[in-house]
Formats: C-alpha cells, structure tokens, sequence
C-alpha cells in the first residue's frame, strides 16, 4: 500500500477561497480524522482526493504519481474509494444487488449469475462480521447498516484509500460501533482511511491521526495521542473552549412557566416550574423521556391530563396552535425531519409558524414579512447568500439558525429545545449558545434537552435528570458549577446510587 500525498492544494468557488495551500500525507494503515468547523474545507478536499472536485493548483499523488485531475475513474482505478455523506443506494435493490452493480458476474451465456452474486454477497457481508441476508431490500435496512453495506462495496474490490464523509451523521450512538469495526477492518488490510466527523467523541475511538482545517487552511496535524479534546477544539475554532459559552444572566423571580401534572400516555405527571430568564437544562440517557416531555408541553405528542400555564394564563393542551399563540415555541431534534422544509426557502421557512401575521385577506404581505423575517436573521448571525436561498443548500449550523430565527418575528415567552446543537459543528454551536443565553437576558424561560454534558453545565441556571420518563434529581447553584457534576448526573440517569453525603443533590420523582 502506497500514501497519498496532497501538496499545496488551492481550490476556491466563485471567487471565494476554500483551501489555501493545503499539504498533508495519509499513510497506508491509518485512520486519519479530519476536523473542522462547516465550510472548513474538509469535504472539498476529499472530493479533489476522489476526482470529484479539480484543485485550482497543486497536485495529490500516489506513492509519488500524480492523479489525474477531477477525473473520479481514475482515482477509482487507483482504488481511491469514496462514501458520501448523502448515500445513494437503490432502494428497490436487494442488498446483493446494490453491492454487485456495475460489475454484475455473468455466466457463460451472458446471464447474471445470481447465486454466484447471492453466495459472494454473503461470504463478504460474513467477511466484515454484518448479519445481513443479502435478499433483504436496501430499503428495509437502518441507515446505519445502509453505511455499512456502502462501505463494503466501496472496498470490496480492494481500497488504497477509504474516504469517508461524516459516516455518522445520521446513525443512531447505539449503531455506530459496527461501523468503527468495519473502519478498523479496512485499516487493518493496509487501507489508508481518512474519516471527516464533527463529534469529538469519534477521535479517541477511532482515529491515529488528527489534521484540523481552519479556514482552509492546515492548522494542526498530530498523533491522537498527543492531542486533548481542549486542544483541538481551540484549534478549529481559533480561541480558547471556555470562550463557547457565554457568561448568562441571573433569572428573575417571577414565575413564566408553570406545569403541573402533565401526563402522557402511559406515563408519569410531571411538574415543573420555569422563572423569566431561566435556563433548565434536561439531562438524562437516549430515550429517558425528554423529547416526549417537550413535544407534551408544546401539543405535538398528547397528553391525559395536567395543566400548562405561561405567565398565569392557561395553555390548551394537545394543541400545537395554542401553545404558539401562548408564546411557546419549539426547536425540535430532528430539524430535517420536524423542524424545517429543506427545500424550501429561508424566507418560506421562517414564515410557517406565523403565517396568519404575515397575510392578509389570504394575501401573504411580502413586503411586511420579507422585513421582519430579514431582521430575524441578522439577529442571528445567519450566513447565506439572501432569503430566497434553500436550507438544503446551508450548512448544519446556519439551518439550525433558521428553525431559531422564524420564532424570533414575534415575541416569545417559552423556548422549548430539544437537542439543539446535534449535528452542529463547534464554531457554530457558540453562535447558537450566544442566541440562547441573548433570548434568556431577554426574559425568556427556555427549556433545553441535551446529551451534550457541557452544553448543560455551560449554559443551564439548573439541571433536572430524567430517567424512564420521571424527573429523578435537580442540581442547581454551586452543586451545578461543582467537579463533580457531571458524575453526579450521569449516575442519576443511569440509576446508579449517589455515594452517602451527596449534598446538594435532590432526588424526586416530580
């Protein structure tokens, strides 16, 4: 196995430099993990390493033999293997189907050998320890086992190289070590693997080599082992981590929500109590309860009883146009899925919760919300190329910007969050965290699930614990801000019991 070699790499896109000179080596039997924040450069380089894009200048070789420029055969021939971010199998395609086309095996007479192709299939997907029947269709598999039989085809032929393109954006944390064995598989038979991810997590996991792009350019490049999780934050970001939280404001004492009872379906009465300008942070494990919690609070997930109320005034419950008329809003997990149209504009985005205030008569007043939803987004900071841009066409960052943004036309009491930085690079989650800390200064109660530990205890006044669909513990103050906190939480949501004397704590099933 031979490295690749890109020297002095420049590429820009109308105009607008993307990598600057880039020179950096991939060895054979390496997993290099390259990270940045969106718009880094990360994934134009790949796609220059692939065929797919063309370097303005420089030049990527081979043990030593330049590619061919933008030419995606040739690297293939070179077995430069590339598995994007987007994946494209064929649904209605079995499994041995998606993993043979385009070199199909024939019999003599010129027929497709299926059993041949069915028998191979299996002897692989056994090959890389995935129990797949190779007659299932692509379109009954998890896309995380999609990922997985992508990356088997891509290296079924032999790989010098295994380009990955955030391979776990969109697989469940439960999923993802069957794709860190395949990776080390591919390692282990002499491939050089390099793995682009925005979780810092996967570092550790699985990478021996860290490269950080900044601004396209090479900032850092060093062995895993001699890097911290600080350090390479601090060097994609360009400052220090402790600056990604902004210092908040002390909550008034006045009571801005107030919930009491609620209940979902086969659930527990949950109570909670929320002070103008307070954050509470949700803490708890996948699937302890919180995303149901918010989405009963705000009308989208029903509810058998309790009471809601934001300043006093009563909430109708299981009642979505209710709840934003009470001025509750609601930035859900999956801002794909729930939170935004991706096809659709900035400015079509940002009108959906507050349509009737932007019409007239059944009129839309273009002038009128085209103004109002313009300031919104300067608020915010928004990087596009104008309101009439598509979210498909925005980074991770600025769409979650986008679903933030379309509440702020209107004045809000409550903002509800559930995971609001997931799949959000580290520069732009200081962004969001300044939107959240800002609007809570404002005098909003914001409510806020996150698996990210640091997000609570940088951003929260108060964390509640969630544990199989109870509130199970509180820290607040001084036992929020403590060394200890973050155990002190985890063995709440995981049941582990607090070692005698833990003060400061207070365990409850609310």
């Amino acid at each position: 196995m031979a490295s690749i070699v890109c020297n002095d790499i420049v590429k820009g896109f109308g105009g607008i430099p993307v990598l600057k000179g880039i020179s950096v080596t991939f060895e054979p039997g390496s997993v290099t993990v390259l990270v940045g924040e969106n718009g880094a450069g990360k994934s134009t380089l790949i796609k220059i390493i692939a065929g797919l894009e063309t370097a303005d200048s420089g030049e990527v070789s081979l043990d030593g033999e330049p590619f061919a420029k933008g030419d995606p055969r040739a690297a293939n021939l070179l077995g430069i293997r590339l598995v994007p971010q987007e994946l494209a199998p064929i649904p209605d395609m079995t499994v041995y189907e998606n993993l043979f086309i385009g070199r199909e095996l024939k019999t003599r007479s010129g027929l497709l050998d299926r059993k041949r192709m069915i028998r191979e299939a299996s002897e692989l997907l056994r090959s890389f320890d995935v129990d797949i029947d190779p007659l299932t269709p692509a379109r009954q598999l998890s896309v995380a086992m999609l990922q997985l039989v992508e990356i088997i085809k891509a290296t079924s032929q032999g790989a010098t190289a295994l380009l990955l393109d955030e391979p776990t954006s969109a697989i469940p944390d439960r999923e993802i070590e069957g794709l860190y064995k395949i990776v080390r598989r591919v390692r282990a038979l002499g491939a050089a693997v390099v793995y682009t991810t925005h979780k810092m997590e996967e570092i550790a996991e699985i990478s021996d080599r860290v490269v950080v792009l900044r601004d396209g350019r090479l900032v850092s490049d060093l062995p895993t082992a001699e890097t911290t999780h600080d350090g390479i934050i601090s060097a994609m970001i360009g400052r220090d981590l402790d600056e990604l939280f902004t210092q908040h404001s002390e909550p008034g004492t006045e009571e801005q929500l107030s919930i009491s009872g609620l209940t979902l379906h086969g659930g527990h009465p949950l109570d909670l109590s929320v002070k103008r300008g307070e954050i509470v942070g949700l803490a708890g494990l996948v699937g302890a309860g919180r995303t149901e919690f918010l989405e009963g609070v705000f009308g989208v997930r029903p509810t058998v009883s309790g009471t809601i109320e934001v300043k006093g005034r009563a909430v109708k419950r299981n009642d979505p146009a209710a709840a934003i008329r009470s001025r509750i809003a609601l930035v859900p997990e999956d801002r794909k899925g729930a939170g935004a149209v991706l096809s659709m504009s900035i400015l079509d985005n940002a009108t959906l919760p507050h349509l009737a205030n932007f019409s007239n008569a059944g009129w839309v007043r273009n002038a009128f919300r085209s103004k109002a939803i313009s300031t919104a987004m300067k608020s915010v900071r928004l990087k596009s190329r104008g309101l009439g841009q598509s979210l498909e066409h925005l980074s991770g960052g600025n769409q979650q910007k986008v679903v933030f943004a379309r509440w702020l036309t209107e004045d809000i009491d409550v903002l509800l969050l559930d995971e609001p930085t997931r799949g959000v690079d580290i520069g732009a989650r200081s962004e969001i965290y300044r939107i959240i800390a800002d609007l809570a200064a404002s005098g909003v109660a914001v409510v806020m699930a996150s698996s990210d530990m640091p997000e609570i205890l940088g951003l929260a006044h108060r964390a509640i614990v969630v544990r199989e669909g109870r509130f199970v513990g509180e820290l607040d103050g001084e036992a929020l801000r403590a060394d200890d906190a973050q155990d002190r939480i985890f063995r709440l949501a995981a049941g582990i019991d607090l070692a005698p004397g833990a003060a400061g704590l207070a365990a409850s099933t609310l």
